[in-house]
């Protein structure tokens, strides 16, 4: 099961690198997104509370320019039938999820990175608990968006349902990120935030159990 998982995973891989649809738009999406809010504080101290709310506003729309893609890519090139016929609904779901995990990493890596360079009043004084939350966070957002991207494939209005649907699912999610940023930035500790820790953890693994027992109904709709 496991190299069928990896074999999902490296296709996806190697033909959004062969594209780079979702790359471009996700870091396209990033560079407009950051010069927008540089230009519109321009002159203005920002506070480190807003700009940590600002930061994961940055993760979810760019998330969503370039997530919903997993299921709908399979969809335009036709290839939906081949994968139901040539291996469980379980291993497409999980290699679907192992893509969306490194695509989300690597957007969130470029995010922080250039948010760092880019806002002077961003400053994290816990690096150790403003990265235990990115991590999870991220991993909470590529576990609902891929069982999402897999429920909105079929529909015919994909771009505007995928954003909509993902909100309230994700709204738990971020709000409790954008807090764990925000005491990163007041220089708290791993036991101050032991409670946000728990909800990104329950989160994700609900998230991901749910989806497993589901995913096989939506793949054969």
């Amino acid at each position: 099961m496991l190299s069928s998982i990896w074999a999902i995973f490296l296709k996806d891989l190697k033909s959004e690198l062969r594209t780079r649809y979702a790359l471009n738009a996700l870091f396209m999406f990033v560079v407009v997104t950051i010069s927008m809010i540089l230009f519109s504080t321009a002159g203005e101290v920002v506070s480190g509370t807003l700009l940590s709310g600002l930061l994961w506003v940055v993760i979810f729309f760019s998330a969503m320019s370039g997530l919903s893609r997993t299921f709908v890519s399979e969809e335009d090139r036709g290839t939906v039938i081949f994968l139901q016929l040539a291996t469980r609904p379980s291993v497409v779901y999980f290699g679907k999820l192992l893509f969306n995990f490194a695509l989300i990493f690597g957007l969130n890596l470029f995010i922080v990175i250039a948010y760092l360079l880019t806002m002077e009043n961003f400053k994290v004084k816990s690096f150790d608990v403003f990265l235990v939350g990115l991590i999870l966070g991220g991993i909470g957002l590529a576990s609902a968006s891929t069982i999402i991207a897999a429920i909105i494939a079929k529909a015919n209005t994909k771009g505007t349902l995928y954003p909509v649907l993902s909100f309230p699912v994700l709204l738990p999610l971020l709000m409790t990120t954008i807090n764990m940023t925000q005491l990163s930035i007041e220089g708290a500790t791993f036991s101050e935030t032991i409670g946000h820790l728990r909800i990104l953890i329950s989160y994700s693994a609900v998230v991901i159990i749910a989806s497993y027992l589901l995913f096989d109904y939506i793949w054969k709709e």
